[in-house]
């Protein structure tokens, strides 16, 4: 069993024991769920935005602890100061160390809000409208095509943005027209291997009317200018910035050096 089949037993398990102590019912009277969502795919085309969906992240399965002193509040209020088109939520406890509390503490910010974690459920798509999750991340590695279609339609219905996240060419199949964003992950789910390669060559069998991101490995601004030039709008980055100590002023520095580029 690799580490995407372990989180995935493991979150079966979570899930019904959430729906257990909370009701859908009782999800749906919650403050955030009758709330306007954010354009996700509008705030990626935005000129005064860098195309950055910043991420909060303590820890992974890879890299073990990378950041359990910043505080969501403090770093995500500086993601939001200095650009970024989105903020994403690790959510997932036991292998990322996340929490639905720190998406709540993320509210604050006038940016869409991406919950990440492993959705299997249409119980988890209703819980992070619920908590003021703006965007859903659906996984193709975890889900048929007939289970993206199922979740990305019940999205929509209570008016969430849907990302989609794809890793190989197989998966291509999973994009249905419920689906705002397609985004690419570099990284190999099942050996955590990265290849930015993997964004260029898939991104050019992404359908020309969705928006396409990058996921996983973008380290520096040549790496953004790359993906740029390969029609990429979005660019999900977590690690780059939480394993400093001040998450918040390396997102500054890094989007001080981007818009230089963009410039020249």
């Amino acid at each position: 069993m690799n580490i995407l089949d372990t989180i995935i037993a493991k979150k079966k398990v979570e899930v019904d024991e959430r729906k257990r102590s909370k009701s859908i019912a009782e999800l749906e009277n919650g403050p955030f769920f009758k709330n306007k969502v954010l354009d996700f795919r509008e705030y990626l085309l935005r000129d005064d935005k860098t195309g950055i969906i910043a991420e909060f992240k303590r820890g992974s399965p890879s890299k073990g602890m990378i950041n359990n002193l910043s505080t969501v509040t403090e770093v995500t209020a500086a993601y939001t100061k200095y650009g970024a088109s989105g903020i994403s939520i690790l959510t997932d406890e036991e292998f990322f160390g996340g929490s639905l509390r720190d998406l709540l503490e993320a509210t604050i910010n006038k940016v869409p809000l991406l919950r990440k974690d492993f959705i299997i459920d249409e119980y988890q798509v209703i819980e992070s409208k619920a908590f003021g999750a703006e965007v859903i991340l659906l996984i193709a590695a975890c889900l048929k095509k007939e289970e993206v279609k199922a979740h990305a339609a019940t999205a929509k219905k209570i008016g969430l943005n849907i990302l989609l996240e794809i890793h190989n060419e197989e998966e291509l199949d999973h994009i249905c027209d419920e689906v705002d964003v397609v985004g690419i992950n570099n990284r190999n789910l099942k050996t955590f291997s990265v290849d930015i390669n993997r964004s260029i060559e898939l991104g050019k069998k992404v359908p020309s009317d969705k928006i396409k991101i990058s996921e996983s490995g973008i380290d520096n601004v040549s790496t953004i200018r790359l993906l740029q030039q390969h029609g990429f709008k979005g660019f999900l980055m977590g690690e780059k910035f939480m394993k400093e100590k001040d998450p918040g002023e390396a997102f500054r520095i890094f989007t001080e050096e981007l818009n230089k580029e963009n410039e020249n």
